[in-house]
């Protein structure tokens, strides 16, 4: 069985909508380096192809558009690499053993940010980490009653990558930082009123949609964009009695209060010692309670840094960040505990925010040369 099928749907007078789906339901969709670059090689292929109208991204099963990238197999890559080792101030650092997945994912999520031509976006069921970076970049982002959004990497002692250091900077109010550092999950409504979202339509619906979408006429190209809103405007329309409430709206003033202060431990310790009523905050706030401090302090600076890049600065920055990432031992004790022994109890490097030396923080900000 293929990690990714592509297919070729036709229309009425010769045209086609291009088809990507994400094969793995099993593993939740998770993005492999196989897939990013098959995806990659045929969107290229597409873009020049003018009997491709527009594409349409899925994920197999029903559980997931795409849970993120195939960390599990760059934890095992990593782990491979570390006989050789080299110490930085007393921090343990391993050795890079590549750096190929971040810079063809993030190549592919960039392209896809600029693609000249539509691109929908079904996110269906979980949308996490990789899988988000793929979905934002689109133009058409469709969730459902059933969509589950989420950046957790703090929780395997990562950061918000794949884009996130662009898109979590464009949400009102600060809301990223809040959702960057404890890796709470959000829905549908969420996200539309986060900005990551453009319609609500049922799940169940998805058949009946790309149906509709082979019967309409797509010869006139000026008028593709267009012609997608008012079909999934109206499909929204009868979705609305099966969609949930935006839980962050209902919390947004309690948010704003938290992440106020102008320094992340005071923001760190404002929510560890908070008491809430409402669930939703309070897993939110167990997700930040169990996370990597370093990581949750990295994702702090990279959001400040990169408040003014373009969506290609921001890339490129995440690029050397992630390096930085796999070359230091916390990342993989997190993908190990996790997701690899499934034990749950990672051992990170530190306890607190303040044993973090700064300049370990400045190592993970500095240019890595051989990438």
């Amino acid at each position: 069985m293929t990690d990714i099928i592509f297919s070729e749907l036709s229309c009425k007078h010769g045209c086609k909508i291009g088809v990507i789906e994400l094969n793995k339901p099993k593993a939740l969709n998770a993005l492999s380096l196989n897939m990013i670059r098959l995806m990659h090689e045929k969107l290229i292929m597409w873009a020049s192809d003018d009997k491709i109208r527009f594409i349409i991204m899925q994920g197999a099963g029903d559980k997931a558009f795409c849970a993120g990238g195939d960390v599990v197999s760059l934890y095992h890559a990593i782990k491979s690499s570390t006989e050789a080792k080299a110490v930085l101030n007393d921090y343990e650092i391993i050795n890079n053993p590549s750096g190929e997945f971040f810079t063809l994912e993030y190549k592919l999520d960039l392209y896809i940010h600029e693609y000249t031509k539509p691109i929908l976006a079904w996110g269906d069921g979980y949308v996490f980490g990789g899988g988000l970076g793929l979905f934002a970049g689109a133009t058409h982002r469709i969730t459902t009653e059933k969509t589950i959004m989420a950046m957790p990497e703090t929780a395997i002692g990562l950061y918000p990558d794949v884009g996130a250091s662009w898109f979590l900077n464009q949400m009102p109010n600060n809301l990223g930082l809040f959702l960057g550092i404890t890796g709470a999950f959000f829905n549908t409504a969420d996200a539309k009123y986060l900005g990551l979202s453009d319609f609500s339509i049922e799940s169940s619906k998805n058949k009946t949609l790309i149906n509709e979408l082979c019967q309409v006429d797509w010869t006139v190209q000026n008028d593709i964009s267009d012609k997608l809103d008012n079909i999934l405007r109206d499909f929204e329309s009868n979705s609305c009695s099966v969609m949930p409430v935006s839980k962050i709206q209902e919390n947004e003033s309690i948010i704003t209060s938290l992440i106020l202060h102008s320094n992340i431990d005071s923001i760190y310790n404002t929510i560890v010692n908070a008491s809430f009523e409402d669930k939703w905050l309070r897993t939110a706030q167990q997700k930040l309670c169990s996370a990597s401090v370093l990581s949750i302090l990295i994702t702090y600076k990279q959001l400040e840094l990169s408040k003014n890049f373009s969506i290609a600065e921001c890339f490129e920055a995440e690029k050397n960040l992630s390096y930085r990432c796999c070359q230091y031992t916390e990342f993989s004790e997190g993908v190990r505990a996790q997701l690899v022994d499934k034990d749950k109890n990672p051992q990170w490097a530190f306890n607190k925010l303040s044993d973090i030396n700064p300049e370990l923080i400045q190592w993970f900000f500095t240019k890595v040369t051989n990438t």
